[in-house]
């Protein structure tokens, strides 16, 4: 009888939902009513079979359809078009501002209402299209999106299997002492864990394109691709170097410190195991000099959790040999 009414009789406004769960009821019906079997043949639950099997009526298939969950009593409006016609004028007057501001300025032009309803009476506005928001200029530097010639962002697929598949790169400003400041350069592959590291007096894109040069000398696999965030001095005459020697680019997008994870965590590490301890004048020369015995050090010499306890430089060896599996 079901499939009579499923190919005869079904109103013309009937939803795709109720004619489905019609279907349930006519499998049922033809199975001797087994609703365990018809659950499992539709994938639903029991509960949701029982719960439209009691609101289900075949003399009206409309009550298959989703009913309203709209509340049977509705808050209605306790304001006054002269309370709407105020925080209308107020916010059209300072756009940017919200309820909590408008209260104190209502306020003192003699209307006083609460926070939460001027909240209400803004989205009444909204909803019926009554106050329209002002359309941002992004003026500030920081929301513009520069075009970039050649990086891109990390493509989901892109995984580093390989020392030099992924070189995360960043940037430290140190000021340890007074009128002196550096930049600090980390170059940290996330496999094998090795770190390449320099100093500068300033954080440019000629400096980061002499920081890639040292990177190519000192580390002991070719470089392949290369994390960085959007800094200007991974910019320009960098961005071009990249291109020139076919090394793949990838810019984190904005605000995502968490994304070149390895270089932060490492970053803490030569703070507190060199610059926080080194006895240094921190002359230029000088500080570069010891920088690069900390970096022979955290290589060859310090132990690394996430390589179980080996270094970099015996990771290197032993998964030369095939001695060690791959971290990422």
């Amino acid at each position: 009888m079901l499939g009579g009414m499923l190919r005869l009789k079904l109103p013309p406004d009937l939803s795709r939902d109720a004619i489905k769960r019609l279907k349930w009821f006519e499998y049922y019906g033809s199975h001797d009513n087994n609703a365990r079997l018809t659950c499992r043949h539709y994938g639903i639950s029991p509960q949701t079979f029982y719960r439209w099997k009691r609101r289900y009526d075949p003399r009206c298939l409309e009550s298959l359809d989703d009913h309203s969950h709209r509340p049977k009593k509705v808050r209605k409006p306790t304001w006054s078009e002269a309370e709407v016609k105020a925080v209308l004028g107020v916010r059209e007057e300072y756009p940017r501002w919200g309820k909590d501001k408008l209260v104190i300025l209502l306020k003192k032009r003699g209307c006083e209402l609460s926070a939460s309803m001027v909240g209400r009476i803004l989205r009444y506005l909204k909803d019926r299209r009554l106050l329209v928001e002002p359309v941002p200029n992004y003026v500030s530097s920081r929301k513009r999106q520069r075009n970039r010639p050649y990086a891109v962002r990390k493509p989901k697929d892109y995984s580093a299997g390989k020392p030099g598949d992924m070189v995360q790169l960043d940037t430290l400003d140190l000021r340890p002492l007074p009128g002196v400041s550096f930049k600090h350069f980390t170059a940290h592959d996330v496999v094998s864990k090795w770190n390449t590291l320099s100093v500068y007096t300033r954080a440019t894109a000629t400096t980061a394109a002499d920081f890639l040069n040292i990177m190519e000398s000192r580390m002991p696999f070719p470089i392949k691709a290369l994390q960085v965030d959007g800094g200007s001095e991974f910019e320009s005459i960098f961005e071009q170097e990249c291109q020139n020697r076919g090394i793949r680019l990838f810019v984190l997008p904005p605000r995502s410190p968490k994304l070149n994870g390895g270089v932060e965590r490492a970053h803490r590490t030569h703070t507190e195991e060199f610059y926080e301890v080194t006895d240094s004048s921190f002359e230029l020369d000088e500080i570069r000099r010891d920088l690069l015995k900390w970096e022979h050090i955290y290589n060859t010499v310090r132990p690394h959790q996430a390589l179980g306890y080996l270094t970099p430089q015996k990771y290197l060896q032993q998964k030369e040999r095939g001695q060690v599996s791959l971290i990422i």
